[in-house]
């Protein structure tokens, strides 16, 4: 058996043998001047030994006075116990704050898993923890990371299924293991560290609040601004609201090969995998998505629509057709604007339309622009204003919703 004390800024491992058991084969080892390992965990030598060693009849005498061995552990170096890396196998310092509980749990895991060399092979650094260094891990978050560590029941589950995925080959009557393994470790609570998504919540509502004003604003004084001002404000807030992209190229010039020519893009949008899209972005005129009357009972889209969805469809074709050379081309040209090493690619390319007003259509006329919307999505997004404002305020209201219901 294996209980803690603390003495004298000394942390000290207590081994008891149990009742009526014979202690000679540590005896002979520890005169052989050779170590033993306690629970796969714990090495000590006789120079570990608290009480002095002069020969195999005094450590005789110890077990027989006191029926337990005390083994130096650590000392304390000001408010924390500096494990003795010999002990535990260990290359960095590790140490335990003085007022921490000590018990085996904290040192060895289920089928006597040492956990301090487990963690000590992933870091390259000392570690504290508990108190208030700067530095140290809180010992509530140590705790968490224990129950990382699988319980005997999961070994033997985990065991299981992987033996049940080889003997299903052979027999058609054994038991499917592999499920059962996979819904107990979705009903366990992993250790997890912070809550990264519980952090950043209140600044993503801040920011699509203030989009969201922002785009109000515009649209309540569009007048005022001309068609490149207008779209280099709305190009920054694609930016925010579709986090997929990192940057925006300006004015591209692409291959043309069936006319041996060049196209300008306006707009070529570039997402963190090295992949382009098009964006087109028109002033918010009402009248230019649907015609306000029926065309064999359908309103149909209007000239400023097919036309801008036309154009960016040219677009993709001749980007596809440039293939790996555009990919070089386009790197080579705007390296000094990306990453070391990255990379342009043209794969299928997506559009996106940002144009128009959907308010004053009536209920019919907004069907018909849903029905074109759809004809075109494997290809182009088209996006009026309106549209856009609603998916802003619809984010701004979920992410209300989960602050709400965040613990504190």
């Amino acid at each position: 058996m294996i209980r803690f004390k603390k003495e004298n800024a000394k942390l000290i491992l207590i081994y008891e043998r149990e009742p009526y058991t014979e202690i000679d084969w540590l005896i002979e080892k520890f005169d052989d001047n050779e170590s033993h390992t306690f629970r796969n965990t714990f090495t000590f030598s006789k120079s570990h030994l608290l009480s002095k060693i002069k020969g195999k009849k005094t450590l005789e005498s110890i077990f027989d006075l006191d029926n337990a061995v005390e083994f130096l552990l650590a000392k304390l170096v000001d408010n924390y116990y500096k494990l003795d890396s010999n002990v535990f196998g260990i290359k960095n310092n590790i140490y335990l704050h003085k007022d921490i509980k000590i018990k085996t749990d904290l040192f060895i895991a289920v089928t006597n898993i040492s956990i301090l060399s487990r963690i000590d092979t992933l870091i390259n650094e000392d570690l504290w923890i508990g108190g208030d260094y700067e530095h140290s891990m809180p010992e509530s978050e140590y705790r968490k990371l224990l129950q990382a560590f699988p319980n005997s029941y999961e070994i033997k589950k985990y065991s299981e299924a992987r033996l049940a995925t080889v003997l299903r080959n052979y027999f058609d009557s054994t038991i499917d293991a592999e499920s059962k393994y996979n819904k107990y470790m979705a009903k366990k609570v992993s250790a997890k560290g912070a809550d990264l998504s519980a952090i950043f919540k209140e600044n993503e509502l801040n920011k699509f609040i203030a989009i969201q004003q922002k785009l109000q604003e515009m649209l309540d004084d569009e007048i005022t601004y001309s068609e490149p001002q207008w779209q280099k404000e709305i190009l920054d807030m694609i930016l925010l609201i579709f986090p997929k992209y990192i940057h925006v190229f300006e004015e591209v010039k692409i291959r043309d090969s069936y006319n041996d020519t060049y196209r300008k893009l306006d707009y070529l949008l570039l997402d963190s995998s090295g992949n382009v899209d098009i964006v087109e972005i028109k002033k918010p005129f009402d009248n230019c998505i649907v015609t306000k009357s029926k065309y064999r009972d359908n309103y149909i889209p209007l000239r400023e629509l097919s036309g801008t969805v036309m154009q960016i469809e040219k677009y993709i074709y001749y980007l596809n057709k440039w293939g790996i050379g555009g990919e070089k081309k386009l790197t080579e040209k705007y390296k000094n604007k990306l990453p070391t090493d990255f990379k342009i690619q043209i794969t299928n390319p997506n559009g996106i339309i940002i144009m128009g007003r959907e308010k004053g259509l009536s209920k019919p006329q907004r069907l018909d622009f849903e029905v074109i919307k759809r004809k075109y999505k494997n290809v182009v997004d088209i996006i009026t204003y309106d549209d856009l404002l609603k998916r802003l305020s619809f984010t701004i209201q979920q992410l209300k919703i989960e602050i709400a219901a965040t613990p504190n």
